[in-house]
């Protein structure tokens, strides 16, 4: 008898068994397990607020304020000669773009793409002369997709800021112009245009440089060189620090191939800011002048005039007849020390001096004439359009 339910206990166990693993093999959502169940209940997620939080470090408060402002700026011109390759860099040649691209060579009409800032609520828009240069007409298109027809009040080829208008009551918030007094090198920046015509792109890098000047960009050179990537389709566009003020206007990169290497440059917002308000004031901008042909004085150069060590100036190495500097009694071989007793290094503080002189006003030159101090009175004239003489 106990062997007989024995055996009958066994098979039981056995055909329990069997069940047990066909139901977890085939069907385990069958088997519940209460002590699993029992901690997704008690278990807490923490999730984040329906309200964006900036990520630390990031700079897209900075996007966000500034690229409403930012436009794209398309132009068309007939073009009717082909142009000259006359100054095509070498192969391996370094050399400087615009971020701008190139026109076709043909009779047909041509469309070009740059970029452009509003400065104010009355539609007042920064950007790059070459990026309107010989232009038939300007089309402004926002962020939001809308096109506008712009108008050139002026501009300025030698510092390469041009100034546009249009007439749009419901323009996008313009930017706010921020202060080079506190621009610093290693400080953040972003690059914000339209490159290759893709749409509007923001990128960032750093200030690598300020003051950078003798790069044979423009006639007057005082920029702010980045590493932020900047493209052809940039020119005009703005640079920004990272509270979205504009600092600069982006104009050129320097390249081997074309594209970005990380070294850009910008002209500053006050050079832009007061080349703007010339324009908007009489057209154009008026900058003194006194008709000299200006040249770095180099040590060795300065050694071959037996002047004294540590001399710093400019060599004049030609007058224009006529010009304000020949009738003052300044000769080619002459040393230029000072304007208006503030000390001139080189050719671009004096081109710098002078053009901040009002045209009409007498300015006091020092100069060194075989290595013999002396001092002239030049009556300073209005820089010309031509770019032979300074």
């Amino acid at each position: 008898m106990m062997n007989r339910l024995w055996l009958l206990f066994c098979q039981a166990i056995t055909i329990l068994l069997a069940a047990w693993f066909v139901v977890t093999t085939l069907q385990p959502g069958w088997i519940s397990s209460p002590q699993v169940n029992s901690l997704v209940g008690q278990v807490t997620l923490r999730e984040a607020p329906e309200s964006i939080i900036q990520n630390p470090g990031s700079l897209a408060e900075a996007a966000k304020v500034s690229s409403p402002a930012v436009v794209n700026i398309f132009t068309s011109k007939i073009n009717k000669k082909k142009p000259s390759k006359k100054g095509a860099p070498h192969q391996n040649e370094p050399w400087f773009q615009f971020f701008f691209g190139d026109q076709a060579p043909s009779d047909e009409p041509s469309s070009s793409l740059g970029s452009g800032v509003i400065v104010s609520p009355q539609g007042i828009i920064l950007t790059n002369h070459h990026v309107i240069e010989g232009a038939d007409e300007i089309e402004v298109a926002f962020a939001d997709g809308r096109k506008r027809n712009a108008k050139l009040i002026g501009s300025d080829p030698e510092t390469d800021i041009a100034v546009l208008k249009i007439d749009e009551t419901d323009l996008p918030s313009p930017i706010t112009l921020g202060k080079m007094e506190s621009v610093q090198v290693g400080d953040v920046v972003l690059a914000i245009g339209n490159p290759f015509g893709v749409g509007q792109t923001v990128t960032s890098g750093i200030v690598s440089a300020l003051g950078r000047s003798q790069l044979g960009i423009n006639t007057f050179e005082n920029f702010i060189q980045t590493d932020a990537a900047i493209n052809p389709g940039n020119s005009g566009g703005a640079l920004v620090d990272t509270k979205g003020n504009l600092i600069g206007i982006n104009t050129a990169i320097y390249s081997r191939s074309g594209g970005n290497m990380g070294i850009g440059f910008a002209i500053p917002i006050n050079t832009a800011k007061l080349v703007m308000e010339s324009i908007l004031t009489n057209g154009s901008v008026t900058r003194g002048w006194i008709g000299v042909e200006p040249q770095n004085l180099s040590k060795e150069l300065a050694e071959s005039l037996n002047l004294p060590k540590d001399t710093a100036g400019v060599l004049i190495s030609g007058v224009l007849e006529g010009g304000p500097a020949d009738r003052a009694g300044m000769k080619p071989g002459d040393v230029l020390t000072q304007v208006n007793d503030q000390k001139v290094g080189d050719v671009v503080a004096l081109l710098n001096r002078i053009a901040q002189t009002n045209p009409g006003d007498e300015a006091k030159v020092a100069l060194l004439r075989k290595g013999k101090p002396m001092t002239l009175k030049v009556q300073v004239g209005k820089r010309p359009k031509s770019k032979t003489k300074n």
